[in-house]
């Protein structure tokens, strides 16, 4: 009957259960009683979802941040910073103080999380401002120790506001177990009928093992099989596909996969093997756009500079989409945004680091650029970026370390969805920021000028120094390692600072 009229109904009605059941049945192509049987479509179920959202009585969520512009932030001390931001997201007295004792855990509490601890070690935790996704703002906490990355992230962020910020169209959160099924008795097409023959079955006993996450709404959705040619001979892979909800899902799918291995092992006369998780997460993706003026990308408001400098960032997308050693090094920088993130909430970055990766070689057939650039119609800049977002608030170190819950919380996200879509407009915002640096003055000056104060202190600068060692280098023109160590020799003896 189509999307629009099935959701007047629905509203209509106030069945948002029933639209919840749908939304299940279309994930997993098992909706006979609704339509004739079909395979599953993921894109489907993710417009479903959206479309429940929009028919059920909405809930005024609470913003963390009313506004994430913060004018004039950078130039507070840490301690105003800090608690400008504590007092924005309502951050009570424990989680201020995990911000505040710069991340550290207890060796006790260490010593739960890994093996062999020996101590803990720190990273500069800062937040991104600017951020407005679907028309909410957020104050992005970012733990990592580059230099020009969060301000580079909030300055593009804000460039974004003339067309409303970031919008989001992300697909619901299935990860995908893997059960390896080698040595094969039979022929491999029939095992791989007898594996779907059985699906019905397979999904109940995956599903038995966790009823919680079935509870939530979660579960396995579906079964599949395919068969893989290798130097080993042939095999069969069978595909478990586990809604994970709001669990980032690796322990989960791993103990499904690990239930039912000897029942497919059975089924295929077959020797099972491996029974785990994939980090590329093809049906759990963050999609999100961006567009940014002509005027909100100059300098200084001029649209013909704005036009030039579009220009220069299309030549340089350009570039990495035709040359995978330029897509390499444009990639980093994407990830630059988001891994910092992913370390802050306390999120397996590893795993986002390899579902990207292979995420864009799976999508192109080749190494390529994360984020996509066009010039629309109106003459503006659309980024657009689709990744795996394989996170997850329940669970792991996003609820064990009380500095990432801190983060969690001070970020305000709900669900691992709207995380997944912080990430990827991070991503997109920091890779523009890297762009628009690269096609105008050059990636060195801003990110040198941000640099200086490390090279300081690697000079030999005292605290009380820093500054004014700094302010001589910056205003010799030129910021290197050089400068900076002829800048501290000038301060101790006492010379003039040359004016700029």
């Amino acid at each position: 009957i189509g999307f629009e009229k099935f959701a007047a109904r629905a509203k209509a009605s106030k069945h948002a259960t029933y639209i919840a059941t749908v939304a299940r049945k279309l994930s997993t192509g098992s909706h006979h009683c609704f339509c004739k049987p079909a395979k599953p479509n993921f894109a489907v179920a993710a417009r479903v979802e959206r479309l429940l959202h929009s028919t059920q009585p909405k809930k005024e969520a609470a913003m963390p941040v009313t506004s994430s512009r913060l004018p004039g932030f950078f130039k507070k001390s840490v301690e105003e910073r800090r608690t400008t931001v504590c007092d924005l997201a309502g951050l009570n007295d424990e989680e201020r103080e995990a911000v505040a004792a710069a991340g550290e855990l207890s060796d006790e509490a260490a010593d739960r999380i890994i093996e062999n601890v020996i101590g803990t070690y720190s990273l500069p935790l800062g937040v991104a401002t600017n951020f407005i996704i679907d028309g909410k703002h957020y104050v992005v906490p970012m733990a990592l120790e580059e230099p020009s990355v969060v301000a580079a992230a909030s300055n593009m962020a804000k460039r974004c506001h003339a067309r409303g910020g970031f919008t989001s169209d992300c697909t619901p959160p299935v990860m995908i177990g893997q059960i390896q099924v080698c040595r094969l008795k039979i022929d491999a097409q029939v095992a791989r009928n007898a594996i779907l023959a059985n699906k019905t079955k397979l999904i109940e006993m995956a599903n038995s093992v966790d009823p919680i996450l079935v509870k939530f709404g979660g579960g396995c959705r579906d079964v599949e099989a395919r068969v893989l040619e290798t130097d080993a001979g042939t095999m069969l892979i069978v595909h478990l596909l586990v809604d994970c909800r709001d669990a980032m899902g690796a322990n989960a799918v791993n103990t499904m996969c690990e239930t039912i291995g000897p029942e497919v092992g059975e089924l295929c006369k077959g020797v099972v093997v491996l029974k785990i998780i994939s980090n590329l997460a093809v049906h759990r993706l963050a999609r999100v756009n961006g567009v940014f003026t002509a005027k909100e990308l100059s300098t200084s408001g001029d649209e013909e500079e704005g036009r030039s400098i579009i220009n220069g960032i299309l030549d340089a997308y350009a570039f990495a989409k035709a040359d995978p050693f330029r897509a390499a090094t444009n990639n980093k920088g994407v990830m630059n945004a988001i891994s910092p993130i992913a370390v802050a909430t306390g999120q397996d970055w590893r795993a986002v680091e390899a579902g990207c990766h292979s995420y864009a070689s799976y999508k192109h057939g080749r190494v390529a650029p994360f984020v996509a650039w066009s010039r629309n119609g109106d003459g503006d800049l659309v980024g657009y970026i689709e990744m795996p977002a394989p996170v997850g608030l329940i669970g792991g170190a996003a609820r064990v370390h009380p500095c990432a819950r801190a983060c969690v919380k001070l970020l305000g996200v709900k669900t691992a969805t709207e995380l997944g879509t912080v990430l990827a407009a991070a991503g997109i915002a920091q890779n523009l920021g890297a762009l628009r640096a690269l096609a105008t003055v050059g990636i060195q000056q801003g990110h040198m000028k941000l640099h200086a104060k490390n090279l300081a202190v690697q000079a030999g600068a005292a605290s009380a120094e820093v500054d004014a060692v700094v302010a001589r280098a910056t205003a010799s023109g030129r910021v290197t390692a050089a400068s900076i160590k002829a800048a501290l020799d000038a301060e101790r003896s006492g010379l003039p600072v040359p004016p700029q």
